[in-house]
């Protein structure tokens, strides 16, 4: 269901497929992020997802004027996990909400692996 903003003027739909890339790219900023997983890693295998397939590994839920974005993600080893995750939840929220004027009430950071970088 597209996130749904009304002013003077008329309503403004926006899909979540342009909020979740907005989610991806914003979290791929991020210092300790090795790169967005796939969201079925549930039999253990996780998949790195590419640059252009940022919003597979973003989930957005969205009701009228509220925003729940869950993100799965791989993190770099030997770097705190909640520190990263602090850092991706601030600057994913901080995106979204300047981009679309939306507000963001969650932002869920799942992380499915740790990988060392080469």
């Amino acid at each position: 269901m597209p996130a749904k903003l009304t002013n003077e003027y008329g309503d403004i739909n926006i899909e979540d497929g342009v909020i979740s890339s907005i989610a991806g790219i914003a979290a791929m900023e991020c210092y300790g992020l090795v790169g967005m997983a796939s969201k079925g890693g549930t039999d253990g295998l996780v998949e790195l997802l590419r640059r252009e397939n940022l919003s597979k590994g973003v989930k957005v839920q969205t009701e009228g004027e509220r925003i729940v974005i869950d993100l799965y993600v791989i993190i770099q080893f030997g770097i705190s996990i909640s520190t990263v995750a602090t850092n991706i939840i601030e600057k994913v929220k901080y995106a979204v909400e300047k981009a679309t004027g939306l507000s963001v009430e969650k932002v869920n950071v799942n992380v499915q692996g740790v990988r060392v970088q080469k």
